[in-house]
């Protein structure tokens, strides 16, 4: 059977959690409709998402239509948890983003339209609450067309908008004005469809241009829009027909090797890890034995997969199913099971803007609090759990303040440990100027590692992360001092000269050298005469300070894009207040009797716009911000301290990984490349 995994993606409440419900309910998985509100929707599982009536994790639901079993994945509107959305877009094949009709493009709407389309993930887009007063769908879709993508189609017309009796009027394959607008966007994008348009105009008909939009959907080079409400149920029956017809559905490749990849952890009540995994090759049956990260090999010991609304015991699963195992170990999100997927991107959206410091309520719970974070960065790595021996403080970074209540709830509802927060900061990262280059050969001192290590550091493009290549032969020496350096390169990275994480890099292993085993005249192994991972470990973070000193880094902040609507008689007032908070306003336009001021402000700007827009726009204004990107800082570039070993310092860092004084190093035959 063929397989469709889509995800649902919205903005914050315009109702993508109720159509997940209404076209659960109207494929037959579900007998009755969930509330958002009154918290008993089934994607919603969490007691935290039922009392706050938002999304925090994503959840998975299956069900078939016209013989292909869709995976459906929700996933959460609110920006504070788009690590969420982040950790599925790899696996799906489709995409329903989900607009309001009353409220429109709205910041996090852009935000992830600009990722599906870097991405080419073909996505149909539903226009709902049309049923809402103050719905205007049409408004809504010249709204998508100017701000979203230009290439989009409305598969029907929306009758008496506003109202309860609203509904989703597909179009006719015989009507004009609908072949006319189909056939201009779908040649425009067609060069063949255009030649047969010239050459032979009646061809094109009304079934003709329906194959070639099916076609030009599934490679994300058009985009249908569909319209209906969540909560009547209009227009949801074209939009299930639209998943299958308009969407890439795939015969699974069940005969290759194994390989899938976890996107989501969670424990049973027993404490035992349960993973979920996209499969896209082979199949998998319990007791299977599968490599899994760090090159260990796992048993699967129990197997579920999503059936009708719910999850049901398996004896194997195939590929193209998403499928929850048991037995992986120690295994933590986006690792690879079976064979590692290759050329698959990894980073989406931008690393969170912000961090704080978790206070226990008491200080006896240093140690639990930490045990309980670290069990939550299972979930969700990005919060970055740290902890600074020093100042025995635990950080951990955010996207935004509802994601701190959400964990603050967390820890309370579920470990029973009360915690405070400080203060909010931003968080900044760094970027290499130019290129530069440092090698330590064994040896020879300062070196008192039995390792040879020369990194070369150079600029990557913006988006690209962190790249690391090998400049030497890969026989030169053993895979797993290899893979000491890229681990300890990218760990290292973590914190660069001002203690920021550097981005945006490509770090090239220029030399390499070890020790091989050896052992005195008939006796056993001696690791001073022989090179072990640790020599790799300890000596790579001085020599990539070295280089990223030779190279030099810059500080950048990040930067939100805004949307601020306002009454009219405040704009006067709140333009001069924006300025004195280094927003730039781009463009400011009249809606009604409203205006809406877009542009960019410095992420640690936002909570002050935030705490002073209530009394600037007497409680009416509403205020947007996402991520938009890095820009240098102007001045002298802020420091955080550091909370690693601190290899800025070599005399510090020797004595901290126990290297007070310099081995006596003897030449015996070691290899250097």
């Amino acid at each position: 059977m063929k397989t469709l995994n889509v995800g649902i993606l919205a903005h914050v409440d315009a109702g993508k959690t109720s159509l997940t419900e209404r076209l659960l309910h109207d494929v037959g998985v579900i007998d009755e409709i969930g509330s958002v509100d009154d918290g008993t929707t089934r994607t919603d599982s969490l007691a935290l998402e039922r009392q706050r009536g938002i999304t925090i994790r994503s959840a998975v639901a299956s069900f078939v239509v016209d013989g292909v079993t869709v995976n459906l994945i929700d996933t959460p509107g609110h920006p504070d948890f788009i690590a969420e959305v982040e950790r599925v877009l790899d696996l799906l094949d489709g995409v329903v983003l989900v607009v309001s009709a009353i409220e429109g493009v709205q910041a996090q709407t852009r935000v992830l339209m600009r990722t599906l389309r870097r991405l080419r993930l073909p996505t149909l887009i539903f226009i709902n609450k049309i049923d809402r007063a103050g719905a205007d769908p049409d408004r809504v879709l010249r709204d998508i067309a100017e701000r979203l993508i230009s290439s989009v189609v409305a598969i029907g017309a929306v009758a008496t908008a506003g109202t309860g009796d609203a509904r989703f009027v597909p179009h006719a394959d015989g009507d004009p004005a609908f072949t006319r607008e189909l056939r201009d966007l779908l040649t425009a994008c067609d060069d063949r469809l255009l030649a047969e348009y010239v050459e032979h105009e009646g061809r094109l008909t009304g079934q003709r241009l329906r194959g070639a939009l099916a076609a030009q959907s599934r490679q994300a080079v058009v985009h249908p829009v569909f319209a209906g409400s969540a909560i009547t149920g209009a227009g949801v029956a074209s939009l299930i027909g639209g998943l299958t017809e308009l969407l890439p559905a795939a015969e699974p490749d069940a005969e290759s090797p194994t390989s899938g990849v976890v996107f989501k952890v969670e424990r049973s009540p027993s404490g035992e890890k349960i993973a979920y995994v996209r499969l896209f090759a082979g199949t998998v049956r319990i007791r299977d034995r599968l490599p899994v990260a760090a090159g260990r090999i796992a048993t699967v010991t129990g197997i579920e997969v999503f059936d009708r609304g719910s999850t049901v015991r398996a004896d194997a699963v195939n590929a193209g199913r998403i499928a929850l195992l048991h037995g992986l170990g120690d295994v933590r999100i986006g690792d690879p099971v079976g064979l590692a997927r290759t050329g698959v991107s990894v980073r989406h959206f931008a690393l969170p803007s912000l961090e704080t410091v978790v206070v226990p309520a008491r200080g006896a719970n240093q140690m639990a609090l930490y045990a309980a974070l670290s069990e939550l960065a299972e979930q969700d790595p990005l919060i970055n759990v740290r902890r600074d021996a020093v100042r025995r403080e635990i950080t951990v970074s955010l996207y935004g303040e509802v994601q701190k209540e959400v964990l603050q709830a967390t820890l309370a509802d579920e470990y029973g440990l009360a915690v405070d927060f400080r203060e909010t900061t931003t968080v900044f990262a760094e970027r290499p100027v130019g290129t530069g280059g440092a090698v330590e050969l064994i040896g020879v001192a300062p070196n008192p590692f039995l390792a040879t290590v020369g990194l070369r550091v150079a600029p990557g493009e913006t988006g690209s992360g962190v790249q690391f290549r090998l400049g030497v032969e890969r026989g030169s020496m053993p895979p797993a001092f290899f893979t000491a350096v890229e681990e300890t390169v990218r760990e290292t990275l973590g914190q660069g000269l001002y203690g920021w994480q550097v981005l945006d890099c490509v770090v090239t292993m220029t030399h390499a050298g070890y020790w091989a085993r050896q052992s005195h005249s008939h006796g056993t192994f001696d690791k001073s005469m022989s090179s072990t991972a640790g020599d790799f470990r300890n000596l790579t973070p001085l020599v990539l300070i070295a280089a990223l000193r030779c190279a030099g880094t810059r500080v950048h902040e990040p930067v939100h894009r805004f949307r601020l609507e306002a009454p009219a008689d405040v704009l006067s007032v709140l333009l001069p207040t924006l300025a004195r908070l280094d927003a730039e306003p781009h463009t400011t336009t009249a809606q009604g009797q409203a205006y809406v001021v877009e542009g960019l402000i410095p992420a640690r700007r936002v909570r002050a716009v935030e705490r002073r827009l209530p009394t600037l726009t007497h409680g009416e204004g509403i205020f947007e911000s996402a991520f938009d990107h890095h820009r240098p800082v102007r001045g002298e570039p802020p420091v955080r301290a550091r909370w690693d070993q601190n290899p800025t310092d070599r005399k510090e860092y020797l004595l901290a990984v126990n290297r007070r004084v310099p081995r006596r190093i003897a030449d015996t035959g070691g290899r250097d490349t």
